[in-house]
C-alpha cells in the first residue's frame, strides 16, 4: 500500500465515527494507523481467496497472506469469497491499569470490519476485524449467528503471516514435551520450524516485529508453522476431539497480533496486546496487593528438602514460621509454602489424582501457620500443584478456595507439571481425556480457576500455564504467570539457563506479560554442579528487568542474612510501577530498563548482559527534569563474571540528574541495579 493511499485512509477516519460501505461486492478494502504509517490492505483474488497485507511507510512488512478457516463438519472458508460490507471506526482513550508495568495505557486505533460472504453454496458470512495502532496490528475472525453456521467445529485456521523481508528470528519450538520451557533459537527466519508465539523478528534494516495473540478465551492457543520460505501458517493446539475448537456462534476468535517498531524499545513499551483485551470484568480490585515474597521452594530444587513427607520434608510448621518471621522483619508481603498438602508421596508427577487441596501433612499446621502469618502482617501464599490433572483439581476447586479464603490466604500459585499433551480433563461425555496444556479444554479450565479465585478475592499465579495473552486486563487477579524457563533451571538444569537468557526473555516471552521468574539467588549453588550464568549484581537487576507484581526472593534465607548489603536492594525495590522504559539494549545481548515506582518519585534501573562484558553509556533523561537524585548503585566489581567471581559486588552512591549520563559496566553474564532516590 502506498503512502498516498495510507494517508487517504487515515483522513477518512474521524474519531469515534462509523461509516458503512455500500452493499456492492468489492475486491479490496483498507485501513491505516492513526499516524498513517502502518497500512493494512484486504483483497480477494480471481478465485475469491481472501488475503491481507501490512506495510509501514509504504514498505511491505507482511506480504499478502491468506485468511480463512477450516471445519471438520462443513466446507472451509477459502474460495468463492467476496467483500460485501466494510465498516470503519476510530477509538482513542486512556485507561488505567490497577497494577502493572505502567499506570496508564493509551488505546488509539483505527478499526476496519470487513464482511466476507460466499458467492455460492449456502452463502455463509463471517467478519474479519482489523485494529491498526501506531505500533502494530491486531485482527480476528467474528462469526455471526446464521442458519448455515450455528456451531463451529474448527479444524484449523488458514491464517498466514508472510514476512516480507529477510529477518533474524528468536523462537522456541511448539508441541515438544516440555511445554514452553525451552531455550530460544536465533536463526534466519527461513530456518524457523514449528514455533510458539511470541516469535520476535528483526529485519536487516532494523525493523522489529513480534507475532503473538491477544485475549485467548475459549479457544486453542496459536502456534506458527513455516510452510515455505518466509511464509508461516497458524497452527492451533489440538483439542480433545476431532476439532481443535468447538464453540457456538456467534463467536469471535482471539486476536492475532503483529507488533511493529523501529527499535526493540517499541516492542517492550507497547500496550497493543493489553489494548486488545476486554476491560476489567471484576469491578473493584483494590484488594489485589502486589508484593514480594519468600518461600519454601529453592531448597527442594537443590535436594536439601523434599515436597514429599519424611525426614527432609520442607513444609513443616516450624520451617514456615521461620520464613514468616524473616518476611515480617524485612517488609516482604508473603510466604509461599510448597509441599504442605497430602499427595506428594510417590509418583505425583505421573498422575496427580493423589493430591488433596484441603488436607495438610501431619507436620504442617495449616490453620496455625495462616494465623501466625496474619498476626505478623504477612500473607501465606497457597500452593496447588495438579500434575496437569485439571479434572481432579476442578472437583476440589470450590472447597480449596473456600478454605484459603477462610484462612486469609489471598494468593495461590498453581502448577501443571506434566508432559505436553498429558494434561487430564473431562470430556463432554464425562470421560477422562488427555489434553494439551494450551488446547481449548485447558484454556477453559484456567478460566474456571481464575473466576473461582476472583469470587474469593484470591489472585492466581499459574505455572506451566496457558501462555499469557494480556488477559490480566480483563481479570486483574491473574496477576502473573510462568510459561518459560525460570530460575529453577539454574538449580538442576544441565545445561542451566545460558548467559543471554534473561536478555532474550525481555524481547520475547515478556512481551506477552509478567512472569514469575523467581530471581534473587545469592548462593549460586547448583544441584548439577554447573556454575550459574549470573553475577550477584545481575540477580538484583532482574527485579527491575523482569516484571512481575508477585516477585519472589527465591534463595535460602541464610544467604540473604549473610549479605544484608545486597539484600537491601530487594527490600527496597517495588513490584508495581507508574512508568516503564527500555533505555538501551538489543535482543539476546543486553537490556537496560528503567521504571518509576507507583505512588512515589523514585526510579529504578536494571541492566543485564549476555556472556560478553559490556559498558553501556546510558543517558538519564528518563529522570524528572530539574530534580536531583541519589543514585544507589549495585554493580559488578572489576573481577565480576559468572565463571570467575560472581559475588564481586560494589555498592556506591553518587548524585545525578536528568542531564547526566552513567556508564553501566557489566561483567560476563553480569548486571547492574540502581535505585534513584528523589531529593
Amino acid at each position: 500500500m502506498s503512502n498516498r493511499l495510507a494517508g487517504m485512509l487515515a483522513a477518512l477516519l474521524p474519531i469515534a465515527a462509523l461509516s458503512v460501505s455500500a452493499a456492492e461486492p468489492r475486491a479490496s478494502a483498507g485501513i491505516a494507523s492513526p499516524d498513517a504509517r502502518i497500512a493494512v490492505e484486504i483483497t480477494t483474488d480471481g478465485e475469491g481467496r481472501a488475503s491481507y497485507a501490512v506495510s509501514r511507510d509504504g514498505h511491505a512488512v507482511i506480504a499478502p497472506s491468506r485468511l480463512g478457516m477450516m471445519f471438520t463438519d462443513a466446507p472451509k472458508f477459502e474460495r468463492n469469497l467476496a467483500i460485501v460490507d466494510q465498516r470503519t471506526r476510530s477509538h482513542d482513550e486512556r485507561w488505567e491499569l490497577p497494577w502493572g508495568e505502567r499506570r496508564y495505557v493509551r488505546d488509539h486505533h483505527n478499526e476496519l470490519r470487513v464482511t466476507f460472504a460466499e458467492t455460492s453454496g449456502t452463502k455463509r458470512r463471517f467478519d474479519v476485524v482489523f485494529r491498526v495502532f501506531d505500533d502494530g496490528v491486531g485482527f480476528r475472525y467474528d462469526f455471526p449467528d446464521q442458519p448455515a453456521l450455528q456451531r463451529l467445529a474448527i479444524a484449523e485456521e488458514l491464517t498466514e503471516f508472510t514476512i516480507a523481508d529477510a529477518a533474524t528470528a528468536w523462537w522456541i519450538p511448539a508441541f515438544e514435551w516440555n511445554r514452553e520451557e525451552y531455550l530460544y533459537h536465533r536463526t534466519p527466519v527461513e530456518e524457523v520450524g514449528l514455533a510458539q508465539t511470541p516469535i520476535t523478528l528483526r529485519t536487516g534494516d532494523g525493523l522489529h516485529l513480534s507475532i503473538h495473540e491477544a485475549a485467548l478465551v475459549d479457544y486453542s492457543g496459536m502456534n506458527l508453522t513455516r510452510a515455505e520460505g518466509r511464509r508461516f501458517k497458524a497452527a492451533l493446539t489440538p483439542g480433545i476431539g476431532e476439532a481443535k475448537v468447538e464453540v457456538d456462534a456467534p463467536f469471535a476468535t482471539p486476536w492475532r497480533t503483529i507488533q511493529i517498531a523501529d527499535r526493540a524499545a517499541g516492542l517492550v513499551e507497547s500496550g497493543l496486546i493489553l489494548n486488545l483485551n476486554a476491560p476489567n470484568a471484576l469491578g473493584d480490585v483494590s484488594w489485589i496487593r502486589p508484593m514480594k515474597y519468600v518461600g519454601i521452594w529453592w531448597e527442594m530444587h537443590l535436594d536439601r528438602k523434599t515436597w514429599a513427607s519424611g525426614p527432609k520434608h520442607g513444609a513443616t510448621t516450624a520451617h514456615a514460621k521461620r520464613h514468616i518471621d524473616f518476611a515480617a522483619a524485612n517488609g516482604l508481603g508473603g510466604v509461599l509454602v510448597e509441599g504442605w498438602n497430602v499427595g506428594w508421596d510417590g509418583d505425583w508427577f505421573g498422575n496427580g489424582e493423589t493430591f488433596s487441596f484441603t488436607r495438610p501433612y501431619p507436620d504442617f499446621d495449616l490453620e496455625g501457620v495462616a494465623a501466625y502469618a496474619r498476626d505478623k502482617g504477612v500473607m501465606l501464599i497457597g500452593h496447588h500443584e495438579t500434575s496437569g490433572h485439571a479434572a481432579h483439581y476442578e472437583a476440589q476447586l470450590d472447597d480449596a478456595f473456600d478454605l484459603y479464603a477462610r484462612l486469609g490466604v489471598h494468593g495461590v500459585k498453581t502448577g501443571y507439571v506434566a508432559d505436553a499433551g498429558q494434561a487430564k480433563v473431562l470430556g463432554p461425555d464425562g470421560r477422562l481425556r488427555y489434553a494439551w496444556h494450551e488446547g481449548q479444554a485447558m484454556v477453559r479450565h484456567h478460566q474456571k480457576v481464575v473466576e473461582a479465585a476472583a469470587k474469593r478475592r484470591i489472585v492466581v499465579n499459574p505455572h506451566e500455564p496457558v501462555k499469557d495473552t494480556g488477559l490480566r486486563r480483563t481479570y486483574p487477579n491473574l496477576i502473573t504467570r510462568e510459561g518459560a524457563r525460570g530460575m529453577e533451571f539454574n538449580a538442576w538444569g544441565d545445561p542451566g539457563n545460558p548467559p543471554g537468557h534473561e536478555a532474550t526473555l525481555v524481547y520475547t516471552r515478556l512481551l506477552a506479560g509478567p512472569m514469575d521468574f523467581t530471581p534473587g539467588i545469592f548462593g549460586m549453588d547448583t544441584k548439577s554442579g554447573q556454575p550459574m550464568a549470573t553475577t550477584l549484581a545481575k540477580q538484583l537487576a532482574l527485579y527491575v528487568v523482569i516484571h512481575s507484581p508477585l516477585q519472589m526472593a527465591a534463595d535460602l534465607l541464610e544467604h540473604y542474612e549473610a549479605r544484608p548489603d545486597a539484600f537491601r536492594f530487594i527490600r527496597d525495590v517495588p513490584v508495581d510501577w507508574d512508568e516503564t522504559r527500555l533505555v538501551a539494549g538489543e535482543i539476546g545481548e543486553s537490556a537496560v530498563i528503567a521504571r518509576r515506582e507507583r505512588d512515589g518519585d523514585d526510579w529504578y534501573l536494571g541492566a543485564v548482559t549476555d556472556g560478553e562484558a559490556r559498558t553501556l553509556r546510558v543517558p538519564l533523561d528518563f529522570l524528572d527534569a530539574g530534580r536531583r537524585y541519589t543514585a544507589q548503585i549495585y554493580r559488578d566489581g572489576d573481577t565480576a563474571g559468572w565463571r570467575d567471581d560472581p559475588h564481586d559486588l560494589v555498592i556506591e552512591s553518587r548524585e545525578v540528574g536528568a542531564g547526566d549520563t552513567l556508564d553501566i559496566r557489566m561483567g560476563p553474564a553480569g548486571g547492574q541495579a540502581i535505585r534513584f532516590v528523589a531529593r
